[in-house]
């Protein structure tokens, strides 16, 4: 009773493995993506599995626009990490300048 997808196992081995890789919440959200199109899913203590054989084009279609949003959100958090590193950097390196430079009497009376 296979669905009407077109994914290749390849495509789906992928978006699994882009599934397991995701923060807790980010799993979460597509659980609940799953659970509004009332698709089946089993549970045990090692977590909850899903035939994604199982899954029609639309479901793997949405998975997939959600993990391409997740990977996008975590080059732009890093990116924004690396430009506030950089930004504190140059404010403390500025800091330093201002805190070594020397003032000469001369150059204040001039």
């Amino acid at each position: 009773m296979a669905c009407d997808n077109t994914y290749s196992s390849e495509e789906l081995d992928a978006i699994k493995h882009s599934i397991e890789i995701m923060n807790k919440q980010d799993q979460i959200e597509i659980l609940k993506l799953l659970s509004k199109y009332l698709c089946k899913l089993n549970e045990n203590k090692s977590g909850i599995f899903v035939n994604m054989s199982f899954l029609s084009n639309d479901i793997l279609d949405q998975m997939k626009k959600y993990i391409e949003y997740t990977q996008e959100k975590a080059t732009n958090l890093a990116t924004l990490e690396y430009q506030k590193e950089e930004f504190k950097k140059s404010l403390l390196d500025e800091k330093e300048d201002k805190d070594n430079s020397t003032v000469s009497y001369s150059a204040i009376h001039s």
